[in-house]
């Protein structure tokens, strides 16, 4: 993999690209940076031509004043598969990449051949009922006040940072990516532009109310998720949803700190499932 600097919908993108074949765009979360994929893209770039950038603000891309909705990162990631030649490409969101890769396929389904929608909020569609049960959790209010989580945490990023990353991850993380991250978030300004993309959730939420108040989703999907965040995975936007259980499963990381897992090639290739593979599957 190797990184570019790629100006995209106004923005200087930082996104790393390798591999070849059909283009796989890869939308990380909070508190990622596209290096949140590491381990999986050794059994990505043998089939696929993988995008990965940094969203907007965080890791090396422009930290913007404005533009942390959902809404303009779907413009942010279609403007980068423009600038790099790609009419279409499989699209995997993960946390705050999640909202963006949900309205990329609902309003522009000519560019997203398939979508995997991983561990996150979208808007106020179902899903998160557990989650949400006894309201949306402490650090979604604290993001949120303008200023104040910025001011409150500049030196003590290190510690505010780890703990997310010790709270969502079975096993521990590699210190170098963990590492990465603290440094990624280190900075007022970083911290800014990392909390405006939950000060911008509510206008997130009324775009994605407003995408599926006329239509649902026409492009293959697969909707995963991990305690604590859609424990009960549901697919609302497609019809003829089924949902497997994964027992055990935590808070997804894509990385696996005991090795890859034990058939990620199928993983890997992202292969769409029939009905009647679906219904031996999930029963």
């Amino acid at each position: 993999m190797r990184e570019h600097r790629i100006t995209a919908n106004g923005i200087d993108v930082n996104v790393a690209i390798g591999g070849e074949g059909p283009a796989l765009l890869l939308l990380h979360g909070f508190p990622h940076t596209w290096r949140v994929w590491s381990a999986v893209l050794p059994h990505l770039t043998p089939h696929h031509r993988v995008i990965a950038p940094d969203l907007r603000g965080l890791g090396g891309t422009t930290r913007a004043d404005g533009g942390y909705d959902a809404g303009t990162l779907a413009a942010d990631a279609e403007a980068l598969l423009d600038a790099l030649g790609e009419p279409a490409a499989t699209v995997a969101g993960i946390d705050a990449g999640t909202p963006p890769a949900f309205l990329l396929a609902r309003r522009r389904p000519e560019r997203v051949h398939r979508l995997v929608l991983m561990e996150s909020l979208l808007g106020r569609l179902p899903g998160a009922e557990d989650f949400l049960a006894g309201g949306p959790p402490w650090w979604f209010g604290f993001h949120a006040v303008p200023g104040l989580a910025e001011t409150v945490l500049t030196g003590h990023e290190a510690e505010y940072i780890g703990w997310f990353l010790d709270a969502a991850t079975r096993g521990g993380m590699p210190p170098e990516l963990r590492d990465h991250f603290v440094a990624a978030y280190t900075g007022r300004d970083a911290l800014r532009c990392a909390f405006a993309h939950y000060r911008a959730m509510p206008e997130s939420a009324r775009q994605i109310a407003e995408a599926v108040a006329t239509g649902r989703l026409t492009v293959p999907t697969v909707a995963i998720g991990a305690h604590p965040v859609g424990r009960h995975p549901r697919a609302p936007a497609a019809p003829g949803g089924r949902r497997a259980r994964v027992p055990r499963a935590r808070r997804l990381w894509p990385h696996h700190p005991g090795g890859p897992p034990r058939r990620p090639r199928a993983a890997a290739g992202l292969r769409p499932l029939s009905r009647s593979r679906l219904r031996r599957r999930c029963g």
